[in-house]
Order: structure tokens, then sequence, then C-alpha cells
């Protein structure tokens, strides 16, 4: 399978004019919710260069066969703006050309019938469908822009999705429709695109937000097979610790986060919100600005290869969707693709770029777009002060504003809490209750609890054209009812409509916590944790508890053994010796919200000594500890090394020779009992049979063990590290294991690799070949592969991937993994072999079930070369043009066959391409099937 541009002509609003065979350079980049760009340069000379003379549309189309093409959505632009030289003897001239959705820059807002607030146009609980509507179809009566479609209604977006927000919004006539667009979408209310000529707006992260990073066939975009590089630009610039937020009515506050990134200790910025005096808003505004400023800014580009690769862009994945690939460190995440670059140079080579968002930038997207709609983003400018009331006898009614929004929102407070904050909108009143132009004084916001009976109390009084308010604190899952009314010199009118919400709770969970880290002593197990969550983040300030989950992981199950509120340790004890128990966390907020488990550790209890009966009775009825006071209470035999309290009987006690070996029962004097320097050569038998274990070392850390089951060892944590089985033989290690220090040398799993390998060391050691497993770049499945040193010049290197559908062998570039020699590849579907290089044309044969396919220029020996196509193309003014895609050094001898067509002739040959004419008069079009060759 092989991905191909090409570039298609359109008429402005009209049919199609023909392809643009011979580009210089192609750049076509494809934001998300933004207007996309094409950069273009083509030679006045080449076929097609009169297509460009006038205003025209280009698409960009796709294709992987090279007969069904393909128009993306965003992929049609407008050729408005050009740059050339006529003393440039290559008469190139370059374009760039914006995406289709500019042409909403010329739609421009009139006045209409209603009568204007502030000189602005109210849009009163509307949604985005119905405002950009109202800017085309007024657009289209006066005869503008007649050949734009659009698929949403007032009702519901081009998904056929109800609208799930509606807001109440004021525009200045003169303002276009784009710029209103990028504003809808900014705050969250919509995404669009444009497909073809058609206007296609959505519900803000549903349909253009595909989720292809989960279920049983992701998108995963990998290092070598789809992605050649991953460049990240991070700054600090940005960063702050402490923020200052001022407000109105004399509110400042100072709100700061610790764990802030504070490399030269803590940085403050500040936050100015007009309209805003309510303390639970500017606590929304001031943590959404310290959240985004906590850390660098990072922006993450990944650079794509589309030759051999799995997944491809337009095809695969477009703007907007949540694919599988690396972020930060290298390791898979799933991200937001926010554009999609590719590139056509001017060697014809094929490549692009990713622009991606990770969720934790993903959430700043949307506290951002919070934080807009807060203060005003989605309402009518605050004013700036009462108006004059017009002379009358009395005051007038005014009429009840109409339009009234709430927007309820969950925050914490200083202490951690959840707490609740409505932003509430409504339309201006400009008029009485008998339709009379009026300016109103202000207005009264009440609210209530949402239930019967329950008594309405004054919220705010806001002056004249403000329209908006603020308040807090509320009740999380608490419903409470709204409503409004003017007043005009005292006199108040009607209320609005009542409108109810819920606050929401809180439903952020907070971080998975670290992994568990443990330790046994005196027969307990002791878990401990270090306060973090993953990747070292800290617990946010409404943490409430961290669970500690046990299982024994031969009967699975896990359930609480106990909880830490901070950092610290918590001892579980009653565990049986030597049976294994796994240990996690989850980590609990105020709210409730449960984070996920955090990675398990694994240990077993161990013995204080090998014999476990301290403290009790020496025969179970009649002797306690300390009660032996004469040899006359002991019965012959009845005390054995198991019955006696380690370190408890000293020498100091026993008569001399009054222990004998026919008193001592066989295998009960063990190691524990038996003092230093003891236990002499003369002393043992010649055969030991031990029933216990040698130590050397740490009896619970690091040591090397001899027991019954053979030689072990143990590292510092416990984990056993080495194991040679007596009974079979069997010997398993963790960690290094080398062929010898120095000089050429074999290495199985050196230390500090990513993945099991291993490595063949030369004797300098310094350029070393390896085969090791990989299980990161295909879902559930490890990956073999086998790598070279590098060459003298370290310009190459040659590596072997095995894989169960995709096998390849390729020289690369040591410095970046990029493909730049000979290679063999096979996968499921298709076999390649060939030449690639990332900046001259590449050279491959394409073998699959449809044919066999040929990239690249034939070389030629005695003026010799070879093509063969099948094509259909339609009928110029005059001829039928068939551009064979390569340029031979002569022009070629042809044989061809048109299909139903006996008259058709070869009417000229160029050296890449073929001009034949039907004298019959026919103009439909022809299939050709041709062989070229010299």
């Amino acid at each position: 399978m092989t991905f191909d541009l090409r570039l298609v002509a359109y008429a402005p609003f009209g049919g199609r004019l023909g392809v643009l065979p011979h580009p210089l350079s192609v750049e076509a980049a494809l934001p998300l919710n933004d207007v996309p760009s094409l950069k273009l340069a083509y030679s006045t000379t080449a076929i097609g260069a009169n297509l460009l003379d006038q205003p025209c549309e280009i698409a960009v189309q796709w294709s992987t066969d090279g007969t069904v093409w393909t128009e993306a959505p965003d992929a049609r632009f407008l050729r408005i703006k050009r740059r050339g030289d006529d003393s440039d003897p290559t008469g190139v001239v370059r374009f760039e050309l914006p995406g289709f959705v500019w042409m909403l820059r010329k739609i421009v807002l009139y006045p209409g019938a209603v009568p204007l607030v502030d000189g602005k146009r109210p849009f009163l609980s509307s949604t985005a469908g119905a405002i950009l509507q109202t800017f085309i179809a007024e657009a289209k009566g006066r005869g503008a822009v007649p050949g734009l479609n659009w698929d949403f209604t007032p009702t519901t977006d081009s998904a056929g999705q109800a609208w799930n927000k509606i807001i109440t919004i004021y525009y200045q006539p003169g303002m276009d429709a784009l710029t209103a667009l990028l504003n809808l979408a900014e705050q969250g209310v919509c995404d669009f695109r444009v497909t073809g000529r058609t206007v296609q707006v959505y519900n803000a992260d549903t349909t253009m937000e595909r989720d292809l990073a989960s279920g049983p066939g992701p998108v995963d975009l990998r290092y070598g097979r789809d992605i050649a590089e991953a460049p990240d630009d991070g700054t600090l610039e940005d960063a702050a610790s402490s923020v200052l937020a001022v407000g109105d009515n004399g509110l400042v506050k100072t709100y700061t986060n610790p764990a802030a990134v504070q490399p030269w200790g803590p940085w403050e910025t500040y936050v100015g919100h007009g309209g805003v005096s309510d303390e639970g808003t500017a606590t929304i505004l001031a943590q959404s600005a310290l959240e985004r400023a906590a850390s660098e800014r990072v922006q993450r580009t990944r650079g794509i290869t589309l030759h051999g690769a799995r997944w491809l862009p337009l095809k695969d994945y477009r703007p907007g969707d949540r694919v599988l690939a690396p972020g930060d460190g290298g390791a898979l995440e799933s991200l937001r693709i926010r554009q999609v670059t590719i590139v056509r140079s001017n060697t014809r080579v094929l490549g692009g770029s990713l622009v991606l968002h990770d969720r934790f930038l993903e959430r700043e997207i949307r506290l951002a777009r919070r934080t807009a709609g807060i203060v005003g983003g989605s309402t009518a400018d605050g004013g700036s002060g009462a108006r004059p009331a017009p002379e009358a006898p009395e005051p007038r009614t005014p009429a009840a504003p109409a339009g009234l929004i709430v927007d309820p929102q969950a925050y914490l407070d200083e202490h951690g809490f959840a707490r609740g904050q409505v932003t509430v909108t409504w339309g201006a009143v400009i008029g009485d209750i008998g339709g009379v132009a009026l300016a109103v004084g202000g207005y009264e916001l009440f609210m209530r609890l949402n239930q019967t009976g329950a008594p309405w109390f004054l919220v705010a009084s806001t002056q004249a054209g403000d329209t908006t308010v603020t308040y807090s604190p509320l009740v999380v899952g608490e419903s409470y009812a709204f409503k409004v009314r003017a007043v005009n010199l005292g006199k108040v009118g009607p209320f609005s409509s009542q409108v109810a919400v819920t606050i929401p709770t809180d439903a952020t969970p907070p971080p998975v916590p670290t992994a568990p880290q443990l330790t046994t002593r005196l027969g307990q197990i002791h878990v401990k944790w270090d306060g973090r969550g993953t990747g070292n983040v800290p617990m946010p300030s409404d943490f409430a508890r961290l669970l500690v989950w046990m299982q024994d992981p031969l009967a699975p199950g896990w359930s609480v053994v106990g909880y830490m509120e901070s950092a610290g340790t918590l001892v579980v004890p009653g565990q049986p010796y030597g049976a294994s128990r796994q240990v996690r966390f989850t980590s609990i907020d105020r709210s409730g919200n449960e984070s996920g488990p955090s990675s398990s550790a694994s240990i077993a209890t161990t013995a204080l000594v090998a014999t476990d009966v301290i403290g009790k009775v020496i025969d179970g009825a009649h002797l306690v500890d300390g009660s032996i006071t004469a040899s006359d209470k002991i019965v012959a035999n009845s005390i054995t090394g198991g019955l006696i309290k380690a370190l408890e009987i000293q020498t100091g006690h026993l008569a001399a020779n009054a222990v004998t070996a026919d008193k001592i029962k066989a295998g009960e004097i063990q190691a524990g009992h038996i003092g230093a320097n003891q236990v002499t050569a003369a002393k043992l038998e010649a055969v030991l049979t031990l029933s216990t274990r040698v130590v050397a070392g740490s009896a619970s850390g690091a040591r090397v063990e001899l027991n019954s089951t053979g030689l072990v060892a143990f590292n510092g944590t416990g984990q056993q590290t080495v194991s040679i089985a007596a009974a079979t033989g069997a010997v398993s290690i963790v960690g290094q294991l080398a062929s010898g220090v120095t000089g050429a040398r074999v290495v199985v799993n050196p230390a500090g690799s990513a993945n099991p390998e291993i490595r063949f060391i030369p004797g300098s050691g310094t350029n070393q070949s390896r085969i090791y497993s990989d299980g990161s770049r295909f879902t559930g499945e490890a990956t073999l592969i086998m790598e070279s040193g590098t060459n003298a010049g370290n310009t190459a290197m040659c590596r072997l991937t095995h894989a169960a559908g995709f096998w390849q062998a390729a020289i690369l570039n040591p410095s970046n993994s990029e493909q730049r020699g000979g290679f063999v590849s096979a996968v499921e579907t298709q076999a390649s072999v060939g030449w690639m290089h990332p900046t001259q044309q590449s050279q491959y044969m394409l073998f699959d079930q449809s044919g066999t396919l040929h990239r690249g220029t034939w070389q030629f020996a005695n003026d010799s070369g070879l093509i063969m196509l099948s094509v259909s193309v339609s009928k110029g003014t005059t001829y039928y043009q068939v551009v064979l895609g390569y340029t031979f050094p002569t022009t070629p001898k042809v044989v061809f066959t048109a299909e139903q067509v006996t008259t058709m002739q070869l009417f000229s040959r160029t050296n890449s391409d073929l001009f034949f004419y039907d004298p019959s008069g026919g103009s439909g079009a022809r299939t050709f099937h041709i062989w070229a060759w010299r």
C-alpha cells in the first residue's frame, strides 16, 4: 500500500478543471478548529500551469493505489494569493492558499430587524447552529457566497445530534462569520470543518474526537514504522507558583501552588478579572491560571513517515482524533491530533508531521474555555454605569428579561473541599412592557433552593448594561432555581422565566499513587508510601486518604487492610511465614472519587527465629517462662531445642558438663542458638545434612543462601535473583550475565537496557551489536529485533525486525533510525524491496495481490528503460494527456490500447507525457493501457 497525493483544480463554485500533475513542492497543514493552509510552488512552463492563472479552488486528494482518489475534510483551498518573479528563468510561482472555511471571512453580520443593544445584535438563548446559520443564510439571501453550503440546523449539529450548549451572545454588526465561528470553537461550544464546499459544525469533543487509541485494534503510531522523529518544544516562560487575582469591589486574593515547578524559587503572576466580585469565582479563575502555569509548556511534534507505515494520515486518522503515539520519554500515550501537515519536497518525497496534545494539555484547553465563559466571553460587555432614564410623569415598567442562562461549575476551596459556583447571563432589556424603547437602570437576580415553597432571596444587583453575575459558594449536588428582573428608577419589571440547575459534583479523581515499598520485620509486613502520585506529582488539596489493598496471589481477591492520610508506613500483622502477599494502593478525595490502582508489589514474611515458641509453656500445661528452678521439675527428654526460647539459657545457668550428646534431640540445635566461632572443623562430621539453611549476608536482605532446594541469591529488596535447583539443575538468573568482564564477550540482559537483550561486544567494547525483544511496537506482540553495530563513519547500521505480521531488513541512520539505504520488507498483504532515503528519490518495487508497482527512476544502459501503467483520463481541449509520472532520458517509444476506441492516435510524445488524439471526435473519458520503453 503506497500513499500519494495529487492536486485537482476546480472553477470557483464550479466544476473540475483538471489535475495539476507537476507541482514543485506542496505543503498542506490541516489544523483542528482553525483555518487550513496550502503552500504550493508551480512552474509556469509545466503542464497545468494555466489552471492557476485565474482564481480557482484546489483540492488535495489522497490515494493508496493510484486509482481511487479521495478528498479529505478541510482539504479544499482557495487560490487567492500568489507570488512570482518575471525575471526568474525557471518561471516558478508560489501560492499561499487558505482553506475553504476562510470564505466565511467574506460574510459579515448586518444589523437585522431586532433593535440593537449597545450597538450590538443580540443572540438570546441561541445554539451555535442558529448563530452561524443566521450569518450564512442572510448573506446568501443578499446574493453572497452562492456556492457555500452547510448541513447543520438551529436544533441539530452536522451529525444530527441535538445541540448540547445554549448561549446568549452579542455581536457587533460588521463582524465576519469566521471570527464568530473561531470564537465559538475557542470557548468549547463547537468543533468545525469543511467537506468540499459544505461547512460542518458539531458539538464540541464529539464527532471530531474519535477515540482511536483504545479498543481491539488501536491506531498505534510507532517509532521506525509510522514516526521518524519526535521533537518537543518546551518553555518555562509562563510558569508561576503564585497568582494575584484582582476583581471589582476591592476583591484582592493571592493563591499559591507549592507543587508548581520552581527552579529559581517562587515566580508570581497577575490575573485581572473586571466584573468579578465573587470570591468563589475568583478562586476558579485563579486556580485555572495556576494549573496552566504549574509546569513547562510543551508542544509535541511527531514527524511521520509515509513509506512502509502501518497507519496513514487522512486515511486512518485525521485532526481531532485520539491515537496512541510516543509521548514524553517515548512511551505510547493517548494523544489528540491537533494538526496534520503533509509535505511533498521538490524531489517528490512525501513526508509530514503531527502536532499532538496529551490529556493534561487537553484539560488545560478546557480550563481556558471555562475561564473565557466565566469572564464574559459569551455575554455582552459590562457597562460603565447607569444610563439616565427618559423624562416621564412616573417610571415606566421595564419588560421581562429573556435568554436567562445559568452555567454551574464545581471548584475546590482553599481547604480542598468541593464548592459550587454559577455564572448567570441574560439578554438586555431595551423596552417597557408596552414595547416602547426604554433604557433600564439595572437588574436584580434572585435565587432559591429548587423546592416548592422555598423562599426567594436577592443574589445580586447590577448596573445598566451588566447582564452577567457570578455567585458562590453553593452546595455541590444541590439544585437551585434562578430568575431575574429589570429595574427602572425604582420600578421593577416582571421576572424572567425560571431556570433550574444542579451544581455538579467534583468528578475528577486524585492521581494514581506511586507503588508500595514493602519490607518485613518481626513477622510483620511494613507498607511504605512516599505521599506522591505516579510521575512524582503531588496529591491535590482535596486528597482524603490512601487505601492499602492486599491479596494472596494464590487465592486472588483484593481487600482493604488499612489506610494512610499522608506519606508514611502501615504495619500489616498476622500474615503466615513464607506466604507471598501482593499490595497496591488507591487514592480517594473528599468527594469520594477514587483513582485507579497503583502498581503492585509482593513480599513474604520471614520468622525472627527458625522455631516460633517464644512466650509459650514448656509442656503446654505446667511450666511457664522463668518457672524452671531445679532439675527435679524437668522430666527426662522433655526439653528439646524447639522449646527453648532463643538466648534464654546462658552458660552461667548450667552446671559443667550437664548437657551431653544423649540429652540433645537430633536436629534441635540450630544456627541461631550457637555462639560465634563455637563450631570448628574438629566438631563436625564428615557429611553435614542440612534441615534449614546457610546464609551469607542479611537474613532477609541481600544474601546468598544454601538450603534444601539448592543455591539461591537475593538482592537488597528481598527479590530472588539467582536460583540453582538441586532437584532439576535448572538455573534462573535475574540481572546481567556476561561471558567476561573486558574484551570480546557476550552479555545477556545487560544492566540499564530498556528491554531484555543479548549484546555482542567486540574487543574495544564500543561498537556493539544486539538481539532483543520489544513488546511496544505491536499491541500484544513480542517483536524480535537484531541490530548490527555502526560503520566506521557512523553513517549506517543494519536492523532486522521480526514480528507476527511484519518483517524487515533495512539500512538505517544510527543517529535517528531513519531509513537511508537498501531494504527488504514483508507484511501480510504486501512485500517490497529497494532503496530509501529521506531527502533523495526512493527506488523500490512493491508486490501485492493487485500486481507489482515500481517507484523511482529506471536506470538505463545503451539508452534503454521501461515503464507500464493503466490510467483513465478525460479529454482536454483537443487531446487526451497521459502523465507517465517519471522523466525518461530521451523520448520513449510507446505501445498502447484505449478501451472501446479503434481510431485513437498517438499525437506526440515528450520525455514525461503522451498526447493522444481521437479523430472520431469522441469526448468521454478513456482508459489507456501503456507500455513505454527506451
